[in-house]
């Protein structure tokens, strides 16, 4: 089971931290990521970290802006946004999938879902 919160509305240049806090298995062999979908957009891929190693890996869009990090001991995971442009508006999921080596870019590599929080910029 996956939860996220720490959405909210923030000007542009501002900054959020979500978590997504997770339970009911061990997740030593998986991959986690943030996904986002605005309104009448498809889910798109923000950012992944592997549970038990760390690897991170970004889109080139919020490449240097986000940071994704991981706290085994807390069972969670965080998603820092800096920077914020009123185009990262969106639902933002968590999401967890048992690791296979790859990127892990798409939806269809993620097992479980958390419910989402939305963040919204304004310009």
């Amino acid at each position: 089971q996956l939860q996220a919160s720490g959405g909210g509305l923030v000007q542009a240049g501002g900054s959020l931290r979500l978590s997504c806090v997770v339970s009911g298995r061990t997740y030593g062999t998986y991959v986690m990521g943030w996904f986002r979908q605005a309104p009448g957009k498809e889910r798109e891929f923000v950012a992944r970290i592997t549970w038990s190693g760390g690897s991170t890996y970004y889109p080139d869009s919020v490449k240097g802006r986000f940071t994704i990090s991981r706290d085994t001991a807390k069972n969670t995971m965080y998603l820092q946004m800096n920077d914020l442009k009123p185009e990262d508006t969106a639902v933002y999921y968590c999401a967890a999938g048992r690791y296979t080596g790859g990127y892990h870019l798409l939806p269809t590599g993620y097992d479980y879902w958390g419910q989402g929080t939305e963040v919204t910029v304004s310009s």
